[in-house]
């Protein structure tokens, strides 16, 4: 009976085994899911089979090129709603049809206050747009945040990146630094806007240094103008526009190092640093004769009427310190490159270089699947912003974007001037938390402008943001 058993076993074994063979033979039997297909395989396409070991050194994207990932979704999430939305789907559309891959984005005016609940609640998107990244560095301490050093081609990164990029996307995660995003769109701050035409005719010079531009100030109220055009009025965020100012000095006066740890909190408002660059602005600011209505004015003039005296015939004021994002608020009519031009706030001390002050969006990856490496790496490529450069508005940091993209020579230097900055930097008060960059900082700076609060009130009302 034992050996009647035995050999139903064997029998059974061998029968087994054949099946199997046979099952081989005919190149079945995977039970790899769907989801999670290998990194680099041969691709799904015609032809990919007799390309596998040529497709070992390929990238995610470029596998994702070869229809690789057909078929597969990958998830957005992001602050990007109406035209931005739209432009955002119009940059990569071309990327979904060549690949197969189809982005579901979803946009949303509470991004910042949804994306916090769905990371935590187990239901982050493949990847999401943040245009805070103080917002993202909370979120990656918690090691929720995929590292991409990994991920992404270091060496290709760092050819296709200003250095200060890829410092910026590097944050302290829950077992050290990552990093944790790549940036996309990005938008230009360091920038002084001119009424191009009239400048020219009164034979006035674009100031290449700091005192130059203060010489060429005082000229212009000697000829009976005040030059500057400021106003921080914008309701519950009145104040934003003065620490655009500061945070701009603060690039050109010490170093990013210091400026990194005034953002971190570790370098107080009222140290010396700090201290001296609200002085340097208010030279200008606290200047009567240099700013349109007088110093009272800024705090009651909407920093999107501040523009405006530019634009009368002839000006009432020559010049306005504002982010490439004002020329929404300029007349209608009014034409880049002939009614309007912007030139680089210029270096203080010259050690420190040639600063850019920066916002944009960085892109971080929640989800590790093989089509949303290929996503990520496509969003590391000019290309992937080329629509939207091409529309006007916005500037690509990658190094791949051809200026030709551009669709003024207007943004066309303003590209020039981000790939050639000495140090990028973020907007510093979007960096820090929001009772100190949007809370003390805003309403401090306010008190002094106004004149309710000396300097030194103010610095210390404004650290008291940091303390409490």
């Amino acid at each position: 009976m034992k050996n009647a058993v035995g050999r139903k076993m064997s029998l059974l074994l061998v029968l087994l085994l054949s099946f199997t063979m046979v099952l081989s033979a005919c190149g079945g039997g995977g039970n790899t899911p769907k989801s999670e297909p290998p990194a680099n395989t041969g691709g799904n396409n015609q032809g990919a089979a007799n390309e596998g070991s040529s497709n070992e050194n390929l990238s995610p994207l470029e596998l994702a090129l070869k229809g690789e990932y057909k078929g597969t979704k990958v998830t957005m999430f992001g602050p990007f709603v109406d035209a931005d939305q739209v432009k955002f789907e119009s940059s990569i559309k071309e990327f979904e049809e060549k690949t197969g891959i189809d982005i579901q984005y979803e946009g949303s005016k509470e991004f910042e206050a949804t994306i916090n609940i769905r990371v935590d609640g187990g239901n982050a998107p493949d990847i999401a747009d943040f245009p805070q990244p103080g917002l993202l560095a909370s979120i990656a301490k918690t090691g929720k945040v995929i590292d991409l050093t990994n991920i992404l081609d270091q060496d290709k990164l760092k050819a296709n990146y200003n250095q200060s990029w890829l410092d910026m996307g590097t944050m302290d995660g829950k077992d050290g630094k990552i990093l944790a995003g790549i940036w996309n769109r990005s938008n230009v701050k360091s920038l002084v806007w001119y009424p191009k035409k009239q400048f020219e005719e009164a034979g006035y010079k674009i100031p290449e240094t700091w005192d130059e531009m203060m010489a060429l100030t005082e000229q212009i109220a000697k000829d009976g103008d005040p030059a500057w055009s400021i106003g921080i009025e914008s309701g519950a965020a009145t104040g934003w526009t003065a620490t655009d100012w500061v945070e701009d000095i603060m690039l050109r006066t010490t170093t990013p190092e210091n400026y990194d740890k005034w953002v971190n909190g570790e370098l107080p408002f009222t140290s010396p640093e700090v201290k001296r660059a609200v002085e340097i602005m208010s030279d200008i600011w606290m200047n009567k004769d240099y700013v349109y209505g007088g110093t009272k004015s800024i705090v009651t003039t909407a920093f999107g009427d501040a523009p405006a005296p530019m634009f009368t015939d002839p000006p009432k004021a020559w010049f306005h310190r504002q982010g490439n994002f004002i020329t929404s608020f300029f007349p209608e009519t009014a034409k880049v490159d002939e009614d309007y031009d912007w030139f680089y706030l210029p270096s203080i001390d010259e050690e420190y270089g040639k600063p850019v002050l920066v916002a944009g969006d960085i892109y971080a990856m929640f989800n590790d699947r093989p089509e949303v490496r290929a996503v990520m790496e496509f969003f590391t490529t000019g290309e992937s912003i080329k629509t939207w450069v091409q529309s006007g508005g916005v500037i690509a940091p990658m190094n791949d974007a051809s200026l030709d993209w551009y669709s003024s020579e207007s943004d066309r230097r303003m590209a020039k001037l981000v790939q050639d900055a000495s140090t990028l930097r973020f907007d510093g008060s979007d960096l820090m938390p929001g009772k100190v960059g949007a809370g003390t900082f805003w309403k401090g700076m306010t008190d002094y402008v106004s004149g309710t609060a000396s300097l030194d009130d103010a610095l210390k009302q404004i650290q008291s943001g940091w303390d409490n």
